[in-house]
């Protein structure tokens, strides 16, 4: 699962799918030191719409010797050759309306100085950024903001020749189908729709799923084996009726998806035959067999291997791995992430892994939720190469994969801490404001600014690392997709997050060394609270309820640690010069009831209570007071700052000699606008209808 940045520090998730990913952070604290880095090198780039787009580096590059670097330019090709694939997966009509916007941005000889025409361009940014007409974070539809007709007539005026158009199809036929498509607020309104007592799968317009009902899905994946050690089922295919029979169309070669799985595998050839050692080498011929055939079990074979392979410099995410855009939780979108371990930063996390077995037999939890053995977490800080699919433009900054609650419990699983990722938000969030607007005193500002960010960073490292590896299902009970269905997600984020919260003041973390002093887990838990009942309101429309899995979780989870403790004044919400603002009163207090709303959680999930854990999310997670939204969203406004953010990736170029790579160097993008366009002209493999 993915660990996202909210607006103050972490966020989320991690081993079952990103997805995602979560986009922004406009943090409440003081930027770290970093060594390693460049001090002038500019981390902010392009801005539009409500997404400021950023840059990162790659320290420690140079320190790869010329074999790691080629491996890594084979990574990162693998990486950008399933970019495609993402579209589809988020609409149908998601290739044809990308294809469209790139012809008329790249072709179209009119004025491109009229207010139209910047509407139009950032439109493409939105699209872009968000692979596809749907928000990134909100899920909602979103629309050109000049007219139809302006639309149409740029079209008219761009390379006719290079639009998608069918066999004999005149412009003004393709005009009037994508039309609707573009405007229409009644087609695909939104991507993922969570809403309780609905038809889950009919009101999402992801494209996992066709002309299929919830209930004949659930139906349909109820027949398959799930006893002992079940693959993820589903969770490489579309599924759809064909001949009136629910069917499966499989991503693989030779299936659906299969020109880009083509490209993929021929990369991945490359960089397992330049592997730092066999067991890295076995996990990616297992992955590139897993692409062959389609197979779940060779899956989890292959997630089991790198799970194993704890020595390589050089490691890799590819394929389809999280599952928060299907919103029954069955369908993995595909993302990748290169990466190399960061040597320095990965000392916190891994201190923290060794304790595994002791924050297990002292968490809150009920004694059979326990594992009684807390086997193989690796956990280090890596330092990103490259980001695709649904890992990018819109990032993680933590990891915990496998995903599966079998292989982490009786193999173990990978926590990483995005370091670089998180170095940039830093610096980007420095300046933001946050902290003086949001925060009540003078003890919280100080403290956040002395301690906000190596906080916000063990939040992050102990919701990977011990969060989503803690705890088991009851015997008996099947996976989370078919107990909690759509609720999964967060409450899985929920209970990682309660985790870290709970230990966040734990005298343990002064003990092994991460943590100069408990002050430390009170700048979270007065990041977290401010958060969850305050600024992360700023990325949602005045009206809207929270409909993102990781957003309901934050709220759940200081929404209800509020209302219990209500009674004794843990914590308050108080009116200073007509503004609302948190006040905790009790840290210890308010530990406790974290650790009590982590027993619920946990107790939802071993048993697999989907009543309760509906009424949880239901209760705490989605309902918004409106009266503090308006107040929030006009204090936000006037900071000048935007609510999301995401990444320009690098470029890796590959220094040849006699047609072998001999060196590869790195280049950094300053246009998020020509990236896409050059990743348009060179990573377009699909068709586009798959």
């Amino acid at each position: 699962m993915m660990a996202l940045i909210g607006l103050q520090a972490m966020a989320t998730s991690c081993g079952n799918n990103n997805q995602a990913s979560e986009a922004g952070k406009d943090t409440l604290n003081a930027p770290a030191i970093s060594s390693g880095y460049d001090p002038n090198f500019k981390v902010d780039a392009e801005a539009f719409a409500d997404i400021q787009m950023l840059r990162y580096q790659i320290p420690g590059w140079d320190e790869l010797t010329p074999k790691q670097k080629e491996m890594a330019y084979y990574l990162y090709e693998a990486a950008l050759c399933g970019r495609d694939i993402l579209y589809d997966q988020k609409s149908k009509y998601g290739l044809t309306l990308r294809k469209t916007l790139e012809v008329i941005y790249t072709t179209y000889k009119g004025d491109k100085t009229t207010d139209d025409w910047k509407k139009f361009e950032e439109y493409c940014a939105q699209f872009w950024f968000s692979s596809g007409n749907h928000h990134h974070y909100g899920n909602e539809k979103f629309f050109p903001q000049c007219s139809a007709d302006y639309f149409a007539e740029i079209l008219k005026q761009s390379a006719v020749d290079q639009l998608p158009l069918s066999a004999n199809e005149s412009v003004d036929q393709f005009w009037a189908s994508i039309k609707p498509i573009l405007y229409d607020p009644k087609i695909e309104p939104k991507l993922v729709d969570l809403r309780a007592n609905i038809d889950n799968v009919k009101s999402s317009s992801v494209n996992f799923y066709e002309g299929v009902t919830q209930k004949e899905v659930e139906d349909f994946y109820a027949k398959f084996d799930a006893s002992g050690h079940a693959p993820s089922w589903g969770l490489n295919s579309k599924t759809m009726k064909e001949n009136g029979a629910v069917v499966e169309k499989v991503w693989k070669l030779g299936g659906m998806y299969s020109a880009a799985i083509e490209k993929i595998i021929g990369w991945l050839e490359k960089a397992a035959a330049v592997a730092e050692n066999e067991q890295q080498k076995k996990s990616l011929e297992l992955l590139i067999a897993f692409y062959r055939t389609g197979d779940l079990k060779t899956f989890d074979d292959y997630s089991i291997a790198w799970a194993q392979d704890t020595a390589s410099r050089l490691d890799v995410v590819n394929g389809f791995i999280e599952v928060y855009l299907d919103p029954i939780g069955k369908k993995g979108s595909f993302e990748s992430v290169v990466s190399m371990k960061d040597m320095e930063a990965t000392k916190r996390i891994a201190a923290i892994a060794q304790n595994a077995q002791w924050f297990e037999d002292n968490s809150p939890l009920m004694p059979e939720h326990k594992k009684k053995t807390v086997k193989g977490i690796t956990a280090k800080a890596i330092t990103v190469i490259a980001e695709s699919g649904d890992a990018a433009p819109s990032t993680p900054i933590g990891v915990n994969l496998p995903n599966a609650d079998w292989i982490r419990k009786e193999y173990g699983s990978k926590s990483v801490s995005l370091s670089n990722i998180v170095h940039s938000y830093n610096v980007a969030g420095a300046k933001s404001g946050m902290l003086d607007e949001f925060a009540l005193n003078d003890t919280i500002i100080q403290r956040a600014k002395k301690y906000g960010n190596l906080a916000s960073d063990l939040h992050t490292d102990m919701h990977e690392c011990i969060g989503h590896a803690s705890g088991q299902i009851n015997p008996g009970v099947e996976t989370t997709d078919k107990t909690l269905k759509n609720y999964a997600s967060c409450l899985e984020e929920a209970r990682a997050d309660l985790v870290g919260l709970y230990y966040a003041i734990d005298p343990k973390l002064v003990e092994i060394g991460v943590a100069p002093s408990v002050e430390v887990g009170k700048a979270e838990y007065d990041n977290y609270m401010m958060n969850g009942l305050i600024t992360q309101l700023t990325r949602l429309k005045l009206g809207d309820n929270i409909e993102e899995a990781h957003m309901r979780n934050r709220q759940l989870v200081a929404k209800w640690a509020f209302e219990k403790g209500k009674a004794d004044k843990v914590t308050e919400m108080i009116k200073k010069d007509g503004k609302t603002y948190v006040r905790i009163n009790d840290y210890d207090k308010l530990r406790k009831l974290f650790g009590e709303l982590l027993k619920e959680i946990q107790r939802i999930k071993s048993e697999g209570d989907f009543a309760a854990g509906k009424n949880l999310v239901e209760t705490y997670g989605v309902k918004v007071d409106q009266a503090l939204h308006k107040e929030v969203l006009e204090r936000y406004a006037k900071l000048g700052i935007k609510p999301y953010k995401g990444f320009i990736q690098p470029r890796l170029v590959p220094v040849m000699k006699d047609n072998k790579i001999t060196d590869v160097k790195v280049e950094y993008p300053t246009s998020f606008y020509k990236q896409m366009i050059e990743y348009g002209k060179n990573y377009s493999f699909l068709p586009l209808k798959n």
